[in-house]
């Protein structure tokens, strides 16, 4: 894995490293809101991914000598993001309400009507995706609401390939039985 990754953006990650502020502020303009996203599907908290997000871009800067090009600046940038984030949930470790209305839409009644089918369904299976176990959560929400495949993911989370497709295999199947159970009326948080 020694070769280089031709970025885009090289000569802005240049200046970066050279202390540069236009550069870095040109490559938040670039980065943010997908850095932003990433965060808050990992935090389910819109304020903590802000400033999480602000933290893991200025971690970056502090430390953009580490990146080596290996990968594209975007994967090291939103691997930063995604262990600030999950360094949170470990520091935060508290039960999540599944009625929080940070982390669940709820549908108005009134308005249940005009929905079709099939977004019913996306709803639903973004409710159930709050309440799986965190390491779950992370790994269902990079893959399926993200796009990454399961490489980019070993390489953001620091795992090996096959613990990735294995933890990546028991969540899928853990997503689908709560969503059965929920299907059921047999739904236990």
């Amino acid at each position: 894995m020694g070769e280089k990754y031709k970025n885009i953006h090289q000569e802005l990650i240049d200046d970066c490293r050279n202390g540069n502020t236009k550069a870095q502020f040109e490559i938040y303009k670039l980065y943010y809101k997908a850095m932003y996203n990433t965060c808050q599907r990992l935090v389910n908290d819109s304020l903590e991914a802000e400033d999480i997000m602000q933290e893991a871009f200025l971690s970056a800067f502090r430390n953009i000598q580490t990146y080596k090009e290996e990968v594209s600046f975007g994967a090291w940038l939103k691997r930063i993001v995604v262990n600030r984030s999950l360094d949170y949930l470990k520091k935060r470790r508290i039960a999540q309400d599944p009625l929080d209305d940070r982390r669940t839409s709820i549908i108005d009644e009134d308005d249940s009507e005009y929905l079709d089918d099939v977004a019913q369904k996306v709803a639903e299976v973004k409710q159930v995706i709050v309440e799986l176990p965190e390491s779950y959560r992370v790994l269902i929400t990079l893959h399926l609401i993200e796009g990454f495949d399961h490489d980019e993911i070993s390489e953001i989370l620091g795992m090996t390939n096959a613990n990735v497709r294995t933890t990546y295999s028991r969540a899928r199947k853990k997503l689908q039985d709560m969503l059965q159970a929920k299907k059921t009326g047999i739904w236990m948080n």
